[in-house]
């Protein structure tokens, strides 16, 4: 069971950093590099993935966590799409584009795999405790077994 204090213990959050830097990297590289359209809209749907965990957890609602975890999973498909695109374009190996689009149906289940979590749980979120609640029991913020 793992506890989760802060958005950056959230493995999914992890998992969809790495992909942005994995990306970002691809993107740098021969032709990429000059199909600006392309090459900057992955970038933004790759970090639009982590970005949205985190807004959504840092906004401490449960409601409001699980639609910015919505967000974050349909970047994720924005991003399997995109990896169409830059493979079609030749812009990376059939190598590279399995390697990356298994990298995000990962990322899409484990965001999945949370939101059916946070469906299910009583949790309400942080800002549903009142304050000396909060500071009792923030050892305990969100524990969860994935």
């Amino acid at each position: 069971m793992a506890t989760i204090r802060t958005f950056e213990d959230i493995e999914a959050w992890r998992k969809a950093r790495e992909l942005s830097r994995d990306i970002f990297e691809r993107t740098l590289k021969e032709t990429f590099a000059k199909d600006y359209s392309l090459k900057d809209q992955i970038n933004r749907a790759s970090g639009s993935i982590m970005d949205n965990i985190a807004e959504g957890f840092e906004r401490g609602g449960t409601k409001e966590f699980i639609m910015f975890l919505s967000y974050s999973r349909g970047s994720a498909g924005e991003v399997r799409s995109q990896l169409y695109r830059a493979l079609d374009h030749k812009h990376i190996s059939e190598e590279e584009f399995n390697n990356l689009k298994d990298q995000v149906v990962q990322i899409s289940e484990m965001i999945t795999s949370l939101m059916t979590y946070l469906k299910n749980t009583d949790l309400k979120g942080l800002k549903f405790h009142e304050p000396e609640e909060l500071y009792n029991s923030l050892g305990s913020v969100i524990n969860l077994q994935l």
